[in-house]
Formats: structure tokens, C-alpha cells, sequence
């Protein structure tokens, strides 16, 4: 009998229909709300269409939430994109997907994955403080652009500054290591957010 079971679930697992596939619209809408006020950023496929899914899937997966703006520099960037959970955080840090073309600029209000060199964007990502030419120039590629609520970036604590060895403070490997048990204990002034969802 437990044989005859065995067998018949393992035939109704196999008649299963797979999850359908999610097509990621050309444009669609993200909406934050964080510790200092809420913002919402618009994508668009048509500037980095690896970078745009891939933001699509976190954000789907709500990997942004409660993540902490662990790098922010005043006039430059605020970067995010490390998860709550460091486990969850290595799984996915070693996921990396193909760089796209640059299409448009790092213009104040832009957000575009960080990297490390060619092929080696993963989940964080920065928003652009100022318009930064420099970045252009280093191939980070925008996918993106606040549309509204633009002025709580500006609000995002930058006290900490740059992360070691430039800085004092805070330890990039920890931050990638312990993401929030390291984040949340020593920092306290540093803002975060609260979630991340698409817009309908």
C-alpha cells in the first residue's frame, strides 16, 4: 500500500504544470517606503534589460526589504541591496548576471546595480545623489529613475561615510558577511526600507 502511494504521488507531482513564467513588462513601477519617506522609481527594459529583470525578481521576491542604505555619500550615492539575512544575501551575491550596453546617463535621481568588473552585478544597487559623469565613464548602467518623491533621498543619513579602508566606520566585509546583525546593532542612525513592491 505505502508503495502504491509512493507511486501515485510521484505521478500526480509529474502531471504538475510547471509555474508559469513571469514576463517582465518593458516598463514598470516600484514603490518604496523607507525610514525617512517614500519614493517610487520607474524602469525601463529598453535601458538595461538584464539589469531590469533582475530588479523585477528581487523586488518580486521582497529581497529589498528592510535592507539597509549601508553605503551613502552626500552629492555622490546611496547604495542598498544587501539582504536581512546574510544566508539568503551569499546565495544570491554569487548570482551575477551579463553587464548590459550603457543607454542612458547617471543622472541625479538614476539607480544602477554596483559591480566589482565585467559581469559581476548581483543585488546591490545605488541611486544617484548628483549627476555623476565619473560613472558613466566606469560602465555602471542605469535602469532606472525615481519619478516621485525625489527629495527623501537627500534625507538619507550620511554621517557614516565611506566604507573602510577610505573610511572609519564601516567594515564592507562584515556588511557582506553579517548584512543586519553587523548593520542594525553598530548603526543606528542608518536608514533603511521598510519594503519595496511593485506598483499595480
Amino acid at each position: 500500500m505505502r508503495v502504491l502511494l509512493a507511486l501515485l504521488a510521484v505521478m500526480s507531482a509529474g502531471c504538475r504544470k510547471p509555474a508559469p513564467k513571469v514576463v517582465v513588462p518593458e516598463v514598470f513601477r516600484v514603490h518604496f517606503e523607507t525610514s525617512q519617506g517614500d519614493f517610487t522609481v520607474e524602469v525601463n527594459r529598453a535601458w538595461a534589460p538584464h539589469g531590469a529583470d533582475r530588479f523585477h525578481e528581487l523586488v518580486r521576491t521582497r529581497y529589498y526589504d528592510d535592507a539597509r542604505f549601508f553605503r551613502v555619500l552626500k552629492g555622490f550615492i546611496a547604495q542598498f541591496g544587501v539582504h536581512r539575512d546574510f544566508d539568503v544575501h551569499a546565495t544570491w551575491r554569487k548570482m551575477f548576471i551579463v553587464d548590459d550596453p550603457p543607454q542612458e546617463k547617471n543622472l541625479r535621481g538614476t539607480l544602477a546595480f554596483a559591480k566589482s568588473g565585467p559581469n559581476t552585478r548581483a543585488t546591490e544597487v545605488f541611486i544617484n545623489l548628483a549627476d555623476n559623469a565619473a560613472l558613466d565613464e566606469q560602465g555602471f548602467v542605469p535602469f532606472g529613475k525615481i519619478v516621485d518623491g525625489i527629495e527623501v533621498i537627500d534625507k538619507i543619513y550620511s554621517g557614516y561615510g565611506e566604507m573602510r579602508p577610505e573610511g572609519k566606520d564601516i567594515d564592507p566585509a562584515r556588511v557582506e558577511e553579517e548584512t543586519n546583525e553587523y548593520l542594525v546593532q553598530r548603526f543606528s542612525r542608518m536608514d533603511y526600507i521598510k519594503r519595496a513592491r511593485l506598483v499595480p
